[in-house]
């Protein structure tokens, strides 16, 4: 069984900084796509960030220059999201998901929440 634990979310100011982290575990290995995702009030899920097997990543526009995704280079089932410069309207659930074999897993998400 698939699992994935997100980790790091929580309040913060704006121009602040906020590490993500998610960890999959269930005996998996070679893990082709992770990313992350997220959602705010009233709107719909939307990619933020993804990083491939060869390490190929993916930002939304919204986030460029601002978020870096990365993969933990030994266990390479851990991805990162590390937010910097954060703004009010970077509040949302923030959620981590990963390609498996065809398959698509989410985290449980966590909450991001950025104050003026």
């Amino acid at each position: 069984q698939v699992r994935l634990v997100e980790s790091g979310g929580g309040l913060v100011q704006a121009g602040g900084s906020l590490r993500l982290s998610c960890t999959a575990s269930g005996n998996i290995f070679n893990i082709d796509f992770m990313g992350w995702y997220r959602q705010a009030p009233g709107k719909q899920r939307e990619p933020i960030a993804t990083i491939t097997s060869d390490g190929s990543t993916n930002y939304a526009d919204s986030v460029k220059a601002r978020f870096t995704i990365s993969r933990d280079n030994n266990a390479k089932n851990t991805v990162y999201l590390q937010m910097n410069s954060l703004k009010p309207e970077d509040t949302a659930v923030y959620f981590c998901t990963i390609d498996y074999r065809g398959s698509l897993y989410w985290g449980q998400g966590t909450q991001i929440t950025v104050s003026s």
